[in-house]
């Protein structure tokens, strides 16, 4: 995957590859592969070789999209870390990954060294001169590029190896987006998250422009919007959660994009129509796809026409060089219309878990009679084909969900539960969709231990918070004398969802009672107060109340931000939103702002 961008920064040397919209800084193709060379030095110096797997501890920026390239010209593969995510969490993977060296940002070595205290730490490269590194290593198709971990039944996160023929085939000529000299892409991924796959190696290996954005909450919404029309940003991936948002508070906005890319969870059709009847990109694609076929397998163009009289969104069509098939429990293609296991072909089909031979031998397939088609991944997602061929998606054969876009397999997190000592039994299950999408758990407390509920509760959040990154944590835990069992014998999990909307749904004590009054009426603390009870789609708050202990998030807290602002005419952040201890520390935040304002 390094070649091409070798090849760039010989032909088109002083052509923009990387621009940072928060610092300014910026990378021309000469200045990323010197850059790039010269880290893979020091990456060689420390022992880092072809088959090797180094870890990459730091935020999106310029500085990443060095070291990735670094370790790929070094022949060695990369682990991008979450650093977001609990350090023992990113320890774990790192040793899992069986990492020889962890790259990290100058001045953050004292962190990152904590990860892996065993492990040398290599800053990346700020200046250089010249090209120290002439060559690159001639890595095969198969050579591993990068390990990507996703969420795991047994309690652990897998290791999908992916190799450097996965992603040529997902950046040659992408049907599913035109990139080429000069187009500017959004880069606004986790850097742990592989859509970030996409925004670096097709942008660089096309010779576009990777333009870094903020995070959101950072910035805030009205903020970030404009910094796609400021910084003419071409094309954009975003998770289907931040659209659907985006849909609802300004449509608009994304009509300065040439291809807007959504993924990640089932998209609404009224979402994708609110966006296309306000101004929209001149191409709104859905795609779809899991880690193990590398970042995208399918795509569909959305426009008015074929959104007509459609309840569900389809997945489409393959993208290029890749084939689906749907196929029954023997594994032997059903008829178009009824509806199988989708099994994704094609050179995008990743190498495996690493050091898991029973889940890739279980995952990874060849079908009998069919070899030609090579090596199948099972997706554990139902489809049907219906019309034009078009692949639709109907859900799970097992109890993998989506949140914010990122796979999470609930037993991964019951099993931790489980594992703090603090309970005998747990189940967890997802409420909603979209920016409201919410985990909750259930939980049977150890015999005899005696803490109340409420306790119970926050000593297992913060428990499970060392372990597991914020989007595995259930927003509530509702602690039970019993587990309701279905005919079966097993858990019946439609009874406790259902016990827990109904508990949802009563009304909370009045604002104004022991603990949680709010400051005195006025136009203020009712707006922020309703808005606040839109967003989190609550019957009532009380002054006490915690915007993530009420079932908030980063990107609701987008939202509530952007409309407090509208409504109160002040700048709130979606930090503000996020930091404040309580609803009423929220109201006062409003109301200092007003005062400013004045």
């Amino acid at each position: 995957m390094h070649h091409p961008i070798g090849q760039h920064a010989q032909r088109h040397p002083e052509a923009l590859a990387v621009h940072e919209t928060t610092t300014g800084r910026r990378l021309t193709y000469r200045d990323l592969w010197n850059l790039a060379g010269s880290l893979a030095v020091r990456m060689t110096d420390a022992g880092v070789g072809p088959g090797d797997a180094c870890g990459i501890a730091m935020d999106r920026g310029a500085d990443l999209v060095v070291a990735m390239l670094a370790v790929a010209r070094t022949g060695a593969h990369y682990v991008p870390l979450d650093n977001g995510a609990p350090s023992q969490r990113s320890a774990a993977q790192l040793t899992d990954a069986t990492a020889r060296a962890v790259i990290g940002t100058p001045g953050d070595g004292t962190r990152v060294q904590a990860l892996a205290p065993r492990l040398p730490v290599i800053e990346v490269v700020r200046e250089c001169a010249g090209d120290p590194l002439g060559t690159s290593h001639a890595s095969g198709a198969d050579d591993a590029l990068y390990v990507n971990f996703t969420s795991g039944t047994s309690g652990l996160p897998k290791a999908v190896v992916v190799p450097h023929r996965a992603v040529r085939r997902l950046v040659d000529v992408p049907a599913y987006c035109a990139v080429g000299l000069g187009t500017r892409v959004g880069n606004a991924a986790n850097p742990a998250f592989d859509a970030t796959t996409f925004e670096i190696w097709a942008t660089l290996s096309a010779g576009g422009t990777v333009v870094v954005l903020p995070p959101v909450a950072a910035v805030g919404l009205d903020g970030w919007l404009d910094l796609l029309r400021t910084e003419r940003v071409d094309a954009l991936f975003l998770t289907t959660a931040l659209f659907h948002m985006i849909a609802h508070e300004r449509p608009a906005a994304l009509g300065v994009l040439d291809t807007l890319l959504v993924g990640g969870e089932a998209l609404t059709p009224e979402a994708a129509r609110r966006v296309l009847a306000a101004g929209p990109p001149k191409r709104l694609v859905n795609v779809y796809g899991p880690t193990e076929a590398t970042t995208f397998a399918t795509y569909y163009d959305l426009t008015p026409e074929r959104l007509d009289q459609l309840d569900r969104v389809p997945i489409g069509h393959a993208i290029q060089h890749t084939t689906l098939h749907v196929l029954g429990p023997d594994l032997l293609p059903v008829p178009d219309g009824e509806r199988g296991e989708l099994c994704i072909g094609g050179p995008g089909v990743a190498l495996g878990y690493q050091g898991r031979p029973d889940l890739t031998a279980e995952r990874f397939v060849t079908v009998p009679g069919f070899a030609e088609l090579g090596t199948l991944y099972r997706t554990g997602d139902v489809v049907s084909r219906g019309q034009e061929g078009r692949l639709e998606i109907f859900g799970r054969l097992d109890r993998q969900v989506k949140v914010r876009g990122f796979r999470v397999e609930l037993e991964e997190i019951e099993r931790a539960a489980v594992a703090t000592g603090l309970v005998e039994a747990a189940v967890v299950e997802k409420t909603a969709e979209g920016a409201a999408a919410a985990l909750v758990g259930f939980v049977l407390p150890v015999g005899g231990d005696g803490l109340e509920p409420v306790v119970l509760a926050g000593k297992l959040h913060a428990a499970l918070a060392a372990v597991l990154p914020d989007y595995m944590l259930p927003a509530r835990w509702s602690v039970l004398d019993r587990l309701p069992l279905g005919p079966t014998g097993k858990v019946d999990r439609a009874a406790l969802l259902a016990g827990d909307a109904e508990a949802q749904t009563p009304p909370q004590a009045p604002a104004g009672s022991a603990g949680g009054e709010l400051p005195e009426a006025g136009p203020v603390p009712g707006d922020v107060l309703r808005l606040w009870c839109e967003v989190l789609d609550v019957p009532d708050a009380r002054g006490d109340d915690n915007f993530i202990a009420s079932g908030g998030n980063s990107i609701l807290a987008i939202q509530l931000s952007s409309r407090i602002s509208e409504a109160a005419s002040v700048e709130l952040g979606p930090a503000e939103v996020l930091l404040a201890a309580d609803l009423t520390e929220l109201i006062d935040s409003v109301r200092r702002s007003m005062s400013g304002r004045g």
